[in-house]
């Protein structure tokens, strides 16, 4: 079976969609199948046609050229034609049996335009609404016509795609009612690779003291400072928490367009000696981080993005055994079973999140049985092989001519 995976980027690259996209290439090889790559113009860390990058041979796509690649909006569907062009070349040279086309729509798209020319099958893979992201980041707002556009595009590509995969049930709902047939639908969730993560993990000494967190217990997120990830909740949580624990400490891992207003927090609120950010580390030395932290804290606010998403971190946490806490938006939901596998608190409740850690630190005897249940439910329901394994019956339909 040869796949053609058609992308928005890819490693070398670091993000949660390069990481999804690694597992998903190596685990559809474990089973098998061919795989082979193309990156949308959207991925501007190469400039050859051709590159390979861990093993895995990626085809790049130029930067469009012309003047309606220089203007808003049109720029995007400069990028689809480029994208299809190349596409073409490509199925010319592999022969791919299948189209797998994943986020955003205009991959869609343009794997639809090619489909037609070769009479191929299109699988198309939802692995997040962008228009929602937009809105999160300020360059779109819900509801204006940039929004509804970009829905809009994405509801055509799921009508002809001849089947969908998505990353949660939230999005498999939503999915559904633009009227999307829900047996066209396949759920392929995030999950992580467990033999990657040592369970307990003990935290490396030295880099304790360079800390100076020796003696302290401590939060900590890892990842990505956007707006949606809710963090200045967890700082306003702090100063509560700190009257009754004083030895906590926050360690902040990552970066992001809200890191100075992070900061800006920590010194309002008079916590900034409290809170530690490191910046961003290399993905090689992240693991030394993850083992400095007791409880893992992801406090993202309720809004359209989280209520129908389901993150990546409180996996790979619970994967290492440790503790989570984390706001109860639907995408967490999908993830976490309170007071079992890790603890909920109400979205955007500060003096509810400081209670819920307060509580945690309180009954340390429950620790075990919860970082137990969180490494079980990742074992035996969020890996990679068993993730992976249902493109099997999403694929083979299509192979048998029965879209």
């Amino acid at each position: 079976m040869r796949i053609l995976h058609i992308l928005d980027h890819s490693i070398p690259l670091h993000s949660g969609y390069t990481f999804r996209t690694r597992a998903i290439l190596e685990q559809q090889r474990a089973l098998g199948f061919e795989t082979f790559h193309i990156t949308s113009a959207k991925h501007k860390a190469s400039d050859v046609l051709v590159e390979e990058v861990d093993g895995f041979r990626f085809f790049r796509t130029p930067q469009p050229i012309g003047w309606y690649a220089r203007l808003p909006l049109l720029d995007q569907f400069a990028v689809v034609d480029g994208l299809a062009k190349r596409l073409g070349d490509v199925v010319e040279e592999v022969k791919p049996d299948i189209l797998h086309a994943h986020s955003p729509a205009l991959n869609g798209l343009a794997a639809l335009r090619v489909a037609q020319w070769y009479s191929l099958p299109v699988v198309y893979e939802c692995r997040a609404f962008w228009e929602d992201a937009a809105v999160d980041h300020g360059t779109s707002r819900e509801g204006g016509p940039r929004y509804r556009a970009t829905r809009a595009l994405e509801t055509y590509v799921f009508r002809g795609a001849h089947a969908i995969t998505t990353i949660c049930e939230g999005l498999r709902q939503d999915i559904i009612q633009r009227g999307i047939p829900d047996d066209k639908i396949t759920v392929i969730p995030n999950a992580v690779d467990v033999n990657r993560f040592q369970f307990g993990g003990m935290p490396d000494q030295d880099l304790r003291e360079e800390l100076s967190l020796t003696g302290k217990t401590v939060l900590g997120f890892i990842g990505s400072f956007y707006a949606y990830e809710g963090l200045p909740l967890l700082l306003e949580a702090m100063p509560e928490m700190l009257q009754k624990k004083p030895e906590l400490r926050l360690l902040l891992v990552g970066g992001g367009p809200q890191e100075s207003h992070l900061m800006e927090i920590a010194k309002k609120l008079r916590v900034e000696d409290r809170i530690l950010f490191v910046g961003r580390v290399p993905h090689d030395k992240v693991q030394r981080y993850y083992d400095q932290v007791d409880i893992f804290v992801y406090p993202r606010y309720s809004i359209r993005l989280t209520e129908l998403v389901t993150p990546l971190k409180p996996l790979e946490a619970m994967a290492q055994g440790r503790l989570v806490v984390a706001s109860d938006v639907g995408g967490h939901k999908e993830l976490i079973k309170n007071r079992e596998t890790g603890w909920l608190f109400k979205a955007g409740d500060v003096p509810d999140l400081a209670h819920k850690i307060l509580d945690i630190l309180d009954h340390p005897e429950t620790w075990s049985a919860v970082k137990e249940a969180g490494r079980r439910f990742v074992e035996q329901q969020r890996n990679w092989a068993g993730s992976v394994g249902r493109y099997v019956n999403v694929y083979q339909p299509l192979l048998q001519g029965k879209p």
